[in-house]
């Protein structure tokens, strides 16, 4: 019954530790290119605005 408790245990740290594997991998590859696309974009918007605002003060 120990090699049981030993191998569940041993499985269980194995199955999450791959799951764990899995989510930063795919959070590296697919979300966070996302993310700085995003924030490129934003900067791109905030810097038209300004230049739109600051065309017309003159």
């Amino acid at each position: 019954m120990k090699t049981f408790g030993k191998g569940f245990v041993l499985g269980a740290v194995a199955a999450f530790s791959t799951v764990a594997g899995c989510v930063y991998a795919f959070r590296k590859t697919v979300v966070e290119p996302i993310e700085e696309r995003e924030a490129i974009l934003d900067e791109h918007r905030r810097r038209a605005m300004h230049k739109r605002r600051s065309a017309h003060l003159g």
